[in-house]
């Protein structure tokens, strides 16, 4: 029988999300933008919300984790 894997802290699954999960979607996110064209307003200004959401997010989880250590 296999055994469930253990669910992680706190800190394990912000460590994961800030470290690994939030700078691949930044990368992604900012690859898009560049290949969108100047002309294609809507789609940038979202992309460049997008960006700015997860930047908070890093700087939320940097907050975090120096709270905890």
């Amino acid at each position: 029988m296999a055994t469930m894997p253990r669910p992680l802290s706190d800190r394990q699954a912000w460590e994961r999300e800030r470290h690994e999960e939030l700078p691949q979607q930044l990368a992604a996110l900012e690859a898009d933008l560049g290949a969108t064209p100047r002309t294609n307003k809507i789609r940038r200004e979202m992309r460049e919300w997008q960006i700015r959401r997860v930047r908070l997010r890093m700087a939320e989880l940097d907050r975090r984790l120096e709270g905890t250590s």
